[in-house]
């Protein structure tokens, strides 16, 4: 199939299934049904990718397995997450700003998602689409990056659900694990997972395209939707959450600085990831 038939075909399925999120959260009040929806459809372009790119059987296979395998995960998670609990702050807030243009603007809003879905979904179509595969040492370099950041989101999300169904530790923030050393260790590892496609790809025809991905991550989870939504409700909020904010990296997982470092058990949890 030719690359740009293939992409347009997963951009029109982007488009049909989050229209029809829109359409089930004007129901249901509950617009965080696009997050689950989100990764578990970009999961599956990285398997439509793979079946019907012409690149090298070990290319189409890293990418449905990368792919396949983070969209499974997180998806699930989020699912899990969302689907009987309230709407998530950052949707309600912007379903409150909206006023009475809130359902027409959410479904600009998720037809964005679409679009950043389908230059996420460049780390699937690239190494698909490439009839060489990678050197032994970029192959090993790529599948340590991916496995980490896979075993590295994983843990960080059941550290914070554990800490949240602690009644003991309700209202402080969760210090558990990776949560000590970031204050979003899930968004770290999320970016980080982007990284290994680049790795992969890198020095093969349009390899560079792959460096798209992980920087369009972390500027969305830093810049746009992610830190600063969940940081200026929390700093409003949860008592405390400056000092955690003045100790504790926001990114990338670094020992705590030790100026103001007040005990966890004072500190805030942490709210739901975009």
């Amino acid at each position: 199939m030719p690359i740009t038939t293939a992409v347009l075909a997963a951009f029109g399925a982007l488009v049909v299934a989050f229209g029809v999120v829109w359409l089930v959260q004007l129901r249901t009040g509950n617009a965080g049904m696009i997050d689950p929806v989100w990764a578990l459809s970009l999961g599956a372009v990285a398997v439509f990718a793979a079946l019907a790119g012409p690149g090298a059987t070990l290319n189409r296979v890293a990418a449905a397995f990368g792919g396949g395998v983070w969209g499974l995960r997180l998806g699930a998670h989020l699912w899990r997450r969302n689907r009987r609990g309230p709407e998530d702050p950052r949707y309600a807030a912007l379903r409150t700003r909206w006023g009475r243009h809130a359902p027409a603007r959410m479904l600009g809003f998720f037809m964005l998602q679409a679009v950043i879905s389908l230059l996420l979904s460049i780390a699937f179509f690239v190494p698909a689409w490439q009839a060489h595969t990678p050197s032994i040492p970029a192959i090993v370099i790529a599948l340590s990056i991916g496995f980490a950041a896979l075993a590295g989101e994983a843990a960080a999300d059941r550290q914070l659900r554990g800490h949240l169904a602690d009644p003991a530790a309700r209202g402080q923030v969760c210090t558990r694990g990776w949560w000590r050393y970031s204050r979003h260790p899930n968004y770290f590892f999320e970016s980080l997972h982007w990284c290994a496609y680049t790795v992969w790809s890198i020095g093969q025809p349009w390899g560079w395209a792959t460096l798209v991905p992980p920087f369009a991550m972390a500027w969305l989870l830093l810049k746009l939707s992610g830190v600063p939504l969940l940081e200026a409700r929390l700093v409003q909020t949860r008592a405390g959450y400056r000092d955690y904010m003045a100790t504790t990296h926001a990114f990338i997982p670094w020992p705590p600085r030790h100026a103001h470092a007040d005990d966890a058990s004072h500190r805030p949890s942490r709210s739901p990831r975009s």
